[in-house]
């Protein structure tokens, strides 16, 4: 076998921290990371959420870390923030969850959603759902830390 064929998709969820309602200007943070996509060499398929918290939907290119994605994504887009909102910070760390393609278009409806769905379900309830819909074990008191 000649080539290598690789294709993975991951829905990656993070907060503010202290889910502090700190993003205004969603429409400026999400075209920044954009650019960070495009600089970082993958694909962005979807991005959404609220005031305080962010969803993306991502393609992980063959020899890339979610990791050193997320740490990138992460630290440029508080830094971006922090121009317009002292103090801006994400929270430490984040949920990736492996997305199957047959469901991408469902996941891209929800992250396009996100603003209806939090109506009525905060944001920490949805975390706390997808871990325990993803089956990724964790301690309830360690997860807002």
């Amino acid at each position: 076998m000649g080539r290598s064929y690789i294709l993975n998709y991951v829905h990656c969820v993070f907060g503010t921290k202290q889910r502090a309602r700190l993003i205004k200007d969603s429409a400026s943070l999400w075209a920044y990371i954009r650019g960070i996509a495009r600089n970082r060499l993958f694909d962005l398929l979807a991005i959404g959420g609220t005031e305080n918290h962010l969803h993306l939907l991502l393609s992980l290119p063959a020899g890339k870390h979610i990791s050193e994605l997320m740490r990138d994504i992460k630290a440029n887009s508080s830094r971006h923030m922090r121009h317009s909102v002292p103090g801006f910070a994400w929270q430490d760390g984040y949920a990736a969850v492996s997305v199957s393609p047959s469901q991408l278009h469902v996941v891209k409806q929800y992250i396009a959603n996100q603003p209806v769905h939090h109506r009525t379900r905060r944001f920490e309830d949805e975390y706390i759902s997808l871990l325990q819909k993803a089956g990724i074990q964790f301690d309830r008191d360690q997860v807002f830390e």
